[in-house]
């Protein structure tokens, strides 16, 4: 039987489960403090997912984005990573249920992030895919690269139009951000990959069931958004929801019929709770309500940051924080700065969310971004999404080799990562149960 084999210790262990955004900002805060610190992860790394949609329109390497969570913390002598997938949680003898076994804690942070939600819509689920792991994302883009070569084989237009029409739902960051990469993909990749291939074949669509792109900004900034995204040639649909789709046929609110073999999904996310905490501490999009310290309801030594967590005390955000990694990032470290308080017996201080903007790329030279009270869009916004996006890359050989992708993109307008590394999913039904499969 597996044992977690972590070393016994007089000091408090703070267990802290996902090794994202939060997840690291936590262990880093607990650096020098009197606490046994143990992560665990069910990968190795840290995976910076603002970028996975570039590894999913072969723009970038997986490795590039991804950092081994041992290299973070390397010199950090209170830490220790165990990779693990927990089972759950019995609260009453603070005892977390692991595949490695049970880790006793003395303090227990949920910061498991979020998976893709299809709102219970089980015919779309089983046939559309979404974009959270750095396996679908290599997977994507094996995908996409075998329709543009199997359309070669077919001798229809509408055959492969079916096999080019490329569908996003959800006309948030990750969705509009998708659109323009494959928007890309045809303007600059299309024609010289496969000139045989009428451009006119190939379609690009972005459905948003709401009134506007990116409603998270203001309104300038979406129609800014919307109006680059259709320059792109990316047809863009708002106010339509996604009634059915069956794997090659996209049936709308409105009655309208799309014909595409691949739909990507990035219409919303939920929460990933652990079995264990109480029914009614759990919202049904996965969250789990906490307190003004981001204490689990009813607990004062178990937490949820980021994504998992669902606080509403806050009057600009009614319906909780934003899942994104700056809100679980500063809650990360107020757990970390509660902790050391609470060791030498102070308060704590309640969580206050400093919102440090928003922004979003759609391609060269067009990209918007709202922060300090500015308003941003075009080519200035482009460089600092990039630079922003280098700036929080894990390590430095990352940061060097995402700079150099993005040097070599912009002064040859190429994506060199165009390979299928192995025989692609022939449907998206088996893509998804060749992800299930390698993610078990």
């Amino acid at each position: 039987m597996l044992q977690p084999n972590i070393p016994e210790t007089s000091e408090p262990r703070v267990v802290i489960v996902g090794g994202g955004f939060g997840g690291i900002m936590l262990a880093k805060s607990l650096r020098k403090a009197a606490f046994q610190v143990v992560l665990l992860d069910r990968n190795n790394y840290h995976l910076f997912q603002p970028l996975l949609y570039q590894v999913a329109t072969a723009g970038l390497e997986p490795d590039s984005i991804a950092f081994p969570l041992r290299g973070i913390f390397k010199k950090q002598k209170n830490f220790h990573f165990r990779m693990a997938e927990v089972k759950g949680v019995n609260t009453a003898e603070n005892i977390l249920d692991t595949n490695i076994g049970p880790i006793k804690f003395d303090h227990l942070v949920l910061a498991t992030g979020s998976n893709t939600n299809f709102f219970g819509n089980k015919q779309i689920e089983q046939h559309a895919i979404g974009m959270k792991s750095l396996i679908e994302a290599v997977q994507i883009r094996n995908y996409v690269l075998k329709q543009f070569e199997e359309s070669l084989l077919m001798g229809n237009d509408d055959d492969i139009r079916t096999k080019l029409n490329f569908v996003m739902v959800g006309g948030g960051p990750t969705g509009v951000e998708l659109a323009g990469a494959f928007a890309e993909l045809r303007e600059y990749i299309l024609p010289k990959d496969y000139p045989e291939l009428p451009l006119h074949l190939m379609e690009v669509y972005l459905i948003e069931a709401g009134p506007r792109l990116l409603a998270a900004m203001s309104e300038k900034s979406s129609q800014r958004t919307e109006a680059g995204l259709r320059k792109l040639g990316v047809k863009v649909l708002t106010n339509t929801a996604v009634k059915d789709y069956d794997g090659t046929t996209l049936v709308l609110g409105n009655g309208e019929v799309l014909r595409s073999q691949s739909l990507l999904w990035s219409a919303g996310v939920k929460g990933v709770p652990v079995d264990g905490l109480p029914a009614d501490n759990i919202i049904p999009n996965g969250r789990i309500i906490v307190n003004e310290f981001n204490q689990v309801k009813g607990f004062n030594n178990i937490y949820a940051i980021g994504d998992a967590a669902q606080l509403a005390n806050d009057e600009r955000f009614p319906k909780g924080y934003p899942m994104v990694a700056q809100v679980a990032s500063q809650q990360g470290s107020n757990v970390g700065k509660n902790l050391k308080r609470s060791l030498k017996g102070e308060a704590m201080q309640p969580f206050k969310y400093k919102d440090l903007g928003s922004m979003a790329t759609i391609g060269r030279h067009r990209a918007v971004a709202e922060f300090l009270g500015l308003k941003l869009a075009g080519y200035f916004a482009w460089i600092v999404w990039m630079v922003v996006h280098l700036l929080n890359l894990m390590g430095f050989r990352n940061k060097m080799v995402v700079f150099i992708n993005w040097a070599y993109r912009y002064l040859t307008y190429d994506r060199g990562t165009r390979i299928i590394i192995k025989r692609g999913a022939a449907n998206i039904v088996k893509l998804r149960q060749s992800i299930d499969t390698s993610t078990e």
